[in-house]
C-alpha cells in the first residue's frame, strides 16, 4: 500500500492509536510521526477553540500542511509537544487533588481519587545476574490511613541465587482521556520509585519473622520479601508506600531517575539550637494487611539540648514512668500473606507507619516499613504490669524508633509502655540549615 494512502488512513486515528501503530515497523513509525497529523491533534485538543477555526474538514487539513509550523520542524516535533502538554496537564490535575489535607493525619486525604484519576498502578522488575528482566504487574492493594501496601506473587519468579536487583515503578498511561477509563494495553510511562540490591539477600537484609512455610526479610525503604523455607526461592514481594510524596514519586520521576523533592525552607525565626525541637507532633499506625492494631496522634513533642547525644535528638512519646499514656494494642500483631496456592500469617510482625510533623505542620520524617517484635530476656518489673517484655526497633538514615511492650496474660493484650524517637542531627541540620 502506498505511503500516501497509509498516511491518509493514519490521519483518522487518535493519539493513542497512532502511538500503537508506530510500534509495528520502521515505515509505520515514520508515518505515525507525521507533523501534519500531530499538529491537527495538538490544535484540536490543546489550543483554545475559536469560531474562525470552524471550517470544512478539507480546509482544516490544508491549513497546517502549508504553514511554517510543519516545514520548520523535525518529524515527530508536534507528537512530542502534544505528549508533553498532555502529561503536564494530567500531573497538574493529580497534584491539585493531592493538596487538601486530612485534619486528623495532616496528610493528603484524596489520594485514592488522585490515583484513580491518573490511572496509577505499580510494577516490580526483577533483574538477574545475566541482565534478564522479569516484570510482575498483577498486584493486590491494601489501603490504610497513611499508606498503601502492595503484594505481588506468582509462579515464575527467578531463582533467588541469580537475582541481583529489584526495581519498583509507578506506572501511568502516557495519554489519559478524562472521559474514558485508563487503557492498560496502551502506551505507558514509568517512574522509578526505588531500587533494591538483592545479592546475598539473607545476609544483607533484616530477618523480621517466619511461619511454617516462609521466612520474611526486610530491605529499606519498605520492601518485604517472602522466601520459601524448603526451596529458598521467592514466594512473594510486599511493598508499603507512605502517602507522603507517594504520588510525586510514582508520577513525577523518570524510568531511570527517582523524583527528588525540593529542599525544605526553614522558618527563619525558629533557628534555635539551644532550645532544641519543640511543638512536634506524631501520627503513628501499626497494622497488618487487613487490620489495624494501633492508630494514634501525639502532640507537643519536644527535645531539650540535654536530649541531644551521639548524633541524635530524642523525642519521648510514651514514657515508662507515666502509665496514664501507656497504650494497648487491639488484637495480636501479625502480617498475613498469600500466593496462588498458600496463605499464612507471620506472628509478631506488622507494618509501622510513622509521620512526624515539625512545628508548622510540615511532614518532617515519614516512613512505612515492616517491623517485628522480639522477646526480651527480661520480665517486666513494673508495679502495674507483670508479663514478658517485647521490643520493636526500626532504623534508617533519618532516625530510629524504639518501642517497648508488655504482654499481659490475664487480658491477652500488648501494652506499649515506652515509645521513643531518635532523629538524626544531620537530618535536622539539613532541614533547618543550622547546626545542632
Amino acid at each position: 500500500m502506498p505511503s500516501e494512502m497509509l498516511l491518509k488512513i493514519f490521519s483518522y486515528l487518535d493519539a493513542v492509536s497512532l502511538l500503537s501503530v508506530g510500534c509495528v515497523n520502521k515505515l509505520f513509525y515514520d508515518l505515525a510521526n507525521d507533523n501534519g497529523i500531530w499538529l491537527k491533534i495538538y490544535s484540536s485538543c490543546l489550543q483554545p477553540k475559536r469560531t474562525t477555526w470552524k471550517m470544512k474538514s478539507e480546509q482544516t487539513e490544508a491549513v497546517p500542511l502549508g504553514c511554517a509550523a510543519l516545514h520548520d520542524k523535525k518529524p515527530g516535533y508536534w507528537k512530542k509537544e502534544y505528549i508533553l502538554k498532555q502529561t503536564a496537564a494530567v500531573k497538574t490535575r493529580v497534584m491539585r487533588l493531592a493538596k487538601p489535607l486530612d485534619p486528623y493525619t495532616g496528610l493528603p486525604c484524596k489520594n485514592k481519587v488522585a490515583m484513580k484519576l491518573s490511572g496509577l498502578s505499580w510494577i516490580i522488575v526483577l533483574k538477574d545476574k545475566n541482565g534478564k528482566e522479569h516484570v510482575t504487574e498483577k498486584a493486590n492493594l491494601s489501603f490504610k490511613h497513611t499508606s498503601v501496601t502492595i503484594l505481588w506473587y506468582g509462579t515464575n519468579w527467578p531463582c533467588l541465587d541469580v537475582v541481583s536487583t529489584l526495581k519498583l515503578f509507578g506506572v501511568t498511561p502516557l495519554l489519559l482521556d478524562q472521559n474514558m477509563p485508563p487503557n492498560k494495553n496502551g502506551p505507558r510511562r514509568l517512574s522509578l520509585i526505588a531500587e533494591y540490591h538483592l545479592a546475598n539477600l539473607t545476609e544483607s537484609s533484616v530477618a523480621v519473622g517466619a511461619d511454617g512455610l516462609v521466612q520474611l526479610f526486610s530491605v529499606n525503604p519498605g520492601l518485604l520479601i517472602g522466601i520459601w523455607k524448603e526451596k529458598n526461592e521467592i514466594a512473594f514481594v510486599m511493598v508499603s508506600l507512605h502517602y507522603h510524596q507517594l504520588l510525586e514519586r510514582s508520577i513525577l520521576g523518570s524510568a531511570t531517575v527517582q523524583y527528588a523533592p525540593p529542599p525544605n525552607k526553614p522558618v527563619l525565626d525558629d533557628i534555635d539550637p539551644e532550645y532544641g525541637l519543640h511543638d512536634y507532633s506524631l501520627h503513628l499506625e501499626m497494622h497488618g494487611r487487613s487490620c489495624t492494631y494501633l492508630r494514634g496522634t501525639f502532640r507537643n513533642l519536644f527535645c531539650r539540648k540535654g536530649d541531644i547525644a551521639n548524633g541524635y535528638l530524642r523525642l519521648t512519646v510514651v514514657s515508662l514512668k507515666d502509665n496514664r499514656k501507656h497504650l494497648p494494642l487491639i488484637g495480636t500483631p501479625g502480617l498475613s500473606w498469600e500466593t496462588d496456592v498458600f496463605k499464612g500469617n507471620v506472628k509478631d510482625c506488622y507494618m509501622m507507619n510513622l509521620t512526624l510533623f515539625d512545628e508548622i505542620g510540615e511532614p518532617f520524617w515519614c516512613f512505612s516499613a515492616p517491623v517485628c517484635m522480639e522477646l526480651s530476656s527480661k520480665t517486666s518489673g513494673l508495679y502495674d504490669y507483670m508479663g514478658h517484655i517485647y521490643t520493636t526497633n526500626y532504623a534508617d538514615s533519618e532516625g530510629k524508633v524504639c518501642v517497648k511492650l508488655v504482654w499481659l496474660e490475664e487480658t491477652r493484650q500488648y501494652i506499649i509502655v515506652n515509645l521513643v524517637l531518635y532523629v538524626s542531627t544531620e537530618k535536622v541540620n539539613n532541614w533547618y540549615g543550622t547546626n545542632y
